[in-house]
């Protein structure tokens, strides 16, 4: 998708990129200066108040009102006076600053069109909810992600992952722009209304070059025959496709409609933060209560044991078995389950069971090449083994089956570009909003430490410890999967360079 720029006099400014042009020559301009310059083109002629500036430049933090006047002198020096000789920023005494002179939104640059794999390629946009209660969101979102899930474990299909698709809901674009973002030839598109105990359902498949409907079918069912539904559009595609109507062997479903209800909420909430992991437990301990043969539940809820307490140092011994034990049942009530596969394979490899990881893992791409989740993690260990570049190939094939991807893939990459020695780069991709107020920090701050840049590595150690209260360096390099020595010493001298407590 595009992303806002912000034309003003010879300037732009692209926040999203953090650079700053001065007549298409770049202007050195720090981290603070583009989120300050930002909010203030942002709304030009409006005052935005100090704390609100404040908010923008050091989100979540108590800073002195000093550190705000500094980086506005900075950008003033840099900016120079515009062409009438007036200031473009002007102090508004007592109040804040608000941006004096007219901005242009340049509507964005756009990504460079992603090439079309050699198979058929295809995205699943999310199903649009037409019940009027709220509450039924998550019915259209969960069957949207189940398509993607039966669709991916296709022999043959290159298949976009769920959280790309879903960074197109609620939102009106041509077909042919989000194939060419996700550089994907066909699109599934569909909608979905939840009543009485019967779902209707809506669905067509377009070939986004030529703008053709390739099928299009409408369902009037049971609740109860939901799954029956998911597999009959996924033979449709498949047969549209690949020209034939086997689709691969069904997935393990629940037995129990509050319980399925239950996961797809969870999925939501399967992030960095404490609040939510608890949110996501409550749910899924219920859902495997509500039905004790369902496999992904049980993935889920492995997963969940295992972030518990990532947020203060690390996963315990107990969550850690826990965790295991959780995995190792999700995955023998449904082998064939990529997604059951590669979890138990990542949780083996912090169990520092290395030979049955990397099984699990080879496993898991061999029963779908489309999970992007299965590659993410599976660049996380590779990397922490010594083995960067195979990482970072990884990596490369994680971004391209998910353009728009969770916060952690960010995290998983800014630890490798620190692990080559690319810290500029690091610094770069962990300073992205997706992944900035995550843990994630940690790796932050020991790139800044080797650039040297060390005030703004304590800085980010601070803001780390707040969410991460009991961290250690040496709790932390205990429970890492680390195969190879160097890799590890190389990180804990970034750490401890950072200030990180020992």
């Amino acid at each position: 998708m595009p992303r806002m720029r912000f034309a003003f006099g010879p300037f732009v400014l692209d926040p999203g990129a953090g650079t700053l042009l001065r007549n298409d020559d770049h202007i050195a301009v720090g981290y603070r200066g583009v989120k300050l310059l930002a909010a203030l083109v942002g709304q030009p002629g409006e005052i935005l108040s100090k704390a609100e500036l404040i908010e923008a430049a050091w989100p979540g933090r108590v800073v002195e009102e000093g550190n705000l006047t500094v980086q506005i002198a900075l950008l003033r020096k840099l900016l120079g006076p515009a062409a009438d000789r007036g200031e473009w920023i002007v102090t508004v005494p007592r109040v804040g600053y608000r941006f004096a002179k007219s901005v242009e939104q340049l509507g964005g640059a756009k990504r460079e069109a992603l090439p079309l794999p050699e198979k058929p390629s295809i995205a699943v946009l999310p199903f649009v909810n037409l019940s009027k209660d709220p509450d039924q969101e998550s019915f259209a979102d969960g069957l949207t992600a189940d398509l993607i899930t039966d669709l991916s474990r296709t022999p043959g299909l290159f298949v976009i992952a769920r959280n790309s698709v879903f960074a197109y809901k609620a939102k009106t674009m041509e077909v042919r722009e989000i194939a060419r973002d996700l550089g994907v030839r066909y699109l599934l598109q569909g909608s979905a209304r939840r009543a009485a105990g019967r779902a209707r359902i809506n669905a067509q498949l377009v070939d986004a070059m030529s703008g053709e409907h390739l099928w299009a079918e409408r369902y009037d069912r049971s609740l109860d025959d939901i799954f029956s539904v998911q597999d009959e559009v996924t033979g449709k595609i498949v047969k549209a496709l690949l020209g034939r109507l086997r689709a691969p062997t069904p997935r393990n479903r629940p037995k129990n409609v509050e319980a399925y209800d239950l996961c797809v909420r969870a999925r939501k909430l399967m992030d960095d933060s404490p609040q939510t992991a608890r949110e996501a437990h409550l749910m899924l301990t219920r859902a495997v209560s509500l039905d004790p043969e369902y496999a992904e539940a049980y993935r889920w809820l492995a997963i969940n044991h295992w972030m518990g307490l990532v947020h203060s140092g690390g996963p315990t011994v107990s969550s850690r078995g826990i965790a295991l034990e959780l995995a190792r049942k999700a995955v023998a009530i449904d082998p064939g389950d990529a997604g059951c596969r590669w979890v138990l394979a990542y949780l083996l490899a912090y169990d520092q069971r290395f030979t049955e990881a990397d099984a699990e893992f080879a496993k898991a791409v061999e029963l779908d090449p489309n999970e992007a989740d299965a590659w993410a993690a599976l660049s996380d260990i590779t990397v922490l083994a010594g083995q960067v570049e195979e990482g970072l190939d990884h990596i490369r094939r994680e971004f391209r089956l998910n353009p728009f991807p969770a916060s952690w893939y960010y995290l998983t990459l800014g630890q490798a570009q620190y692990a080559a020695g690319e810290y500029e780069a690091a610094v770069e991709t962990l300073r992205r909003d997706e992944t900035y107020r995550t843990s994630s920090r940690r790796f932050l701050a020991a790139s800044l430490a080797q650039l040297g840049r060390l005030d703004e590595a304590r800085a980010e150690v601070e803001l780390f410890l707040v969410g991460n209260p009991h961290f250690t360096i040496r709790h932390w390099a205990a429970t890492e999967p680390f195969r190879d020595a160097a890799t590890l010493e190389h990180f804990v001298l970034g750490y401890r360079g950072a200030g990180l407590p020992e």
